[in-house]
């Protein structure tokens, strides 16, 4: 890139009708709607299912949009300079639980912004240079510009960056993976004690590439549920409704 790369800071969203596709449906989502009265986070990406922005920027901002909540966030929006009908296939890809796909199709926001880049090298046409902001009654109040790199830097506009900017004392909230069964009575129990606390889970089911061979290999038991939490083996249903219930 040769181009200056302007921040936005200071200046207000215009007004802007998003085309969304969600569940099937058309939606015009209009800025005002998205952004006044509100503080929002919004982060944007070059393209839906492309690598960086699949496997590390939207996922990691999905994880933490319950943070974000819990720290004066009223929402987490995802930007990407795609039609709905992409944003809602990646969303359903990608398994988007806590955050909103905002297809800005026409490039108006991220024209707007100026950060409307060339990217005809790689055949994507115009699309949105990588950045993050947060968004107060509509005003932009903080961005994060990649620099201006070749390719496709990724080093400012990442969730933690951004959580560190909202509030650099914020905890994580404890994520749960949850190796299960259909039809296991203490997979369902183990689930509905996590529901209640309204904590994270993901969960992954028996069946072709995952079998008991695969429970036991990574957790030295053969039952299900095998449950982990943070990356570390708890156990089994019990063992979570004991820690649960000393919490």
């Amino acid at each position: 890139m040769s181009q200056d790369l302007p921040n936005s800071e200071g200046k207000r969203i215009p007004s802007i009708t998003f085309r969304a596709r969600e569940k099937g449906q058309w939606l015009d989502l209009k800025s005002e709607d998205l952004f006044s009265g509100r503080r929002v986070i919004v982060f944007a990406l070059p393209g839906a299912f492309t690598p960086t922005c699949s496997s590390k920027h939207l996922p990691r901002y999905d994880e933490l949009a319950p943070v974000f909540r819990e720290n004066g966030i009223s929402d987490v929006f995802c930007v990407s300079v795609n039609d709905g009908f992409v944003m809602d296939a990646w969303k359903d890809n990608q398994k988007v639980e806590n955050i909103r796909l905002i297809p800005d199709g026409n490039g108006e926001l991220t024209s707007a912004l100026g950060l409307l880049v060339d990217k005809a090298a790689l055949g994507f046409g115009k699309r949105s240079w990588r950045y993050s902001m947060v968004v107060n009654d509509g005003v932009v109040e903080k961005m994060f510009i990649e620099p201006d790199k070749e390719g496709d830097p990724f080093e400012v506009s990442d969730a933690d960056t951004m959580l560190n900017y909202i509030n650099p004392e914020a905890k994580e909230r404890e994520f749960y993976t949850l190796f299960t069964r259909e039809g296991c009575p203490h997979c369902s129990r183990a689930k509905s004690l996590l529901k209640e606390k309204e904590l994270q889970y993901e969960e992954i089911l028996l069946g072709r590439d995952v079998t008991y061979r695969s429970i036991r290999a990574v957790s030295g038991a053969s039952t299900v549920p095998q449950i982990f939490m943070n990356g570390e083996h708890m156990g089994s249903a019990d063992d979570l409704e004991k820690r649960l219930s000393a919490s």
